[in-house]
């Protein structure tokens, strides 16, 4: 007697697992590993290999605590932990990265129902908890001894803000040389794991090409000085290849992604332009991650012979289309008529002119200007 298995969909047969899978991601994630040991040292190492131990331990006994199946064995701990150390400093203390790896696997992960149950990134979620925590610390970066002296105390994006990116060039940006937090500052490194990743299947490129791309084109509108610098630092290549395209917490469908890459870009660039911050990336991935189920809902497949689209879906893409060309005419215009946007001089910085020389006005300019 034959009996029909009824189960729900998808029916697609893959030899893939969840381990091998996060394998990939682990393997494509040692190049920029290799890179930070090789800028900062041996911090670098025992900062990853403390959040990795931390985050499978806090995992382990998580599952245990509650009678759940273990789950280690499947790396995704491994990969979150990688992950929260690539966007800390090497000079933070281990404690503080024990507390990240806390909040990343137990309050994000496990609370909300273990793997494919968390709705936002949680090495991202445990790096803000610590931006917010421990600012001091989380901005305490490490600079190479070999960083060109333009980038020997401060990282590219505070130079862009402070008007000073003339002195960058991008080869050393995509190189790394330069400080920040492990994972962040060298895009040759990310961008081959990317490749790997697209080659392995694990990724689509239509959100790290879409997110990159549009954050260069918003970056620019907004009167950014420098928007090609802007991509090649502060992170970008990291939460576009590895960050953004975490399988929960991305949409679905292939238009469903490039509209959640836009968004991605659209943020990053306002948050790093208009509220002067650093973290662009990690808020605008955190914000896009809560909206992925509207995104999921407006770009979901019509499946074949069914209705057509509900009316008020109709007008809520196309309101949604409507909006975003208007902010492109908008930006288009806002660069036209502002041109790049740099950040004025300290007053400290500009001349002075000694009172008991007695020179004043237009002589005081005079003698600055033959000085």
């Amino acid at each position: 007697m034959n009996i029909l298995s009824v189960t729900s969909s998808p029916h697609i047969a893959n030899k893939r697992s969840t381990r091998g899978i996060m394998l990939d991601v682990v393997i494509a994630l040692l190049p920029a590993l290799g890179v930070s040991v090789y800028l900062f040292g041996y911090r670098s190492a025992v900062l990853s290999g403390v959040c990795v131990a931390a985050c499978v331990a806090f995992e382990w006994l998580y599952e245990k605590l509650l009678h759940r199946p273990v789950t280690v064995g499947d790396l995704s701990a491994v990969v979150t932990g990688l992950l929260l150390a690539y966007n800390l400093p090497a000079t933070l203390p281990v404690w503080m990265a024990v507390v990240g790896s806390f909040v990343s696997i137990v309050i994000v992960k496990q609370l909300f129902g273990g793997i494919g149950c968390n709705f936002v990134n949680p090495a991202l979620v445990g790096r803000v908890v610590m931006a917010v925590s421990f600012a001091s610390a989380m901005t305490d970066y490490a600079y190479p001894a070999t960083a060109p002296d333009v980038l020997s105390s401060a990282t590219p994006l505070n130079l862009i803000e402070q008007g000073g990116g003339e002195g960058l060039d991008a080869l050393t940006l995509f190189l790394g040389n330069y400080g920040g937090v492990l994972g962040e500052t060298s895009c040759a490194a990310l961008l081959l794991g990317g490749v790997y990743l697209v080659l392995r299947g694990v990724i689509k490129p239509i959100i790290p090409v879409a997110y990159i791309g549009s954050t260069l084109l918003f970056s620019w509108m907004f009167g950014c000085a420098h928007p090609l610098y802007a991509i090649l630092s502060g992170g970008l290549f990291l939460g576009a290849v590895f960050m953004a395209t975490d399988y929960t917490t991305v949409p679905y469908t292939n238009a469903g992604k490039l509209v959640f890459a836009l968004g991605l870009g659209l943020l990053t660039s306002v948050i790093r332009i208009f509220a002067n911050s650093t973290e662009g990336v990690s808020y605008a991935i955190l914000i896009m991650n809560l909206l992925v189920p509207y995104i999921n809902d407006a770009c979901r497949r019509r499946p074949f012979g069914a209705a057509a689209a509900a009316k008020g879906k109709k007008i809520a893409l196309g309101t949604a289309a409507a909006l975003l060309v208007g902010l492109l005419i908008f930006g288009a215009v806002y660069r036209i008529d502002k041109g790049p946007r740099i950040s004025e001089p300290d007053a400290g910085s500009s001349a002075t002119v000694d009172a008991g020389s007695g020179a004043t006005g237009e002589a005081g300019a005079t003698a600055s200007a033959t000085a």
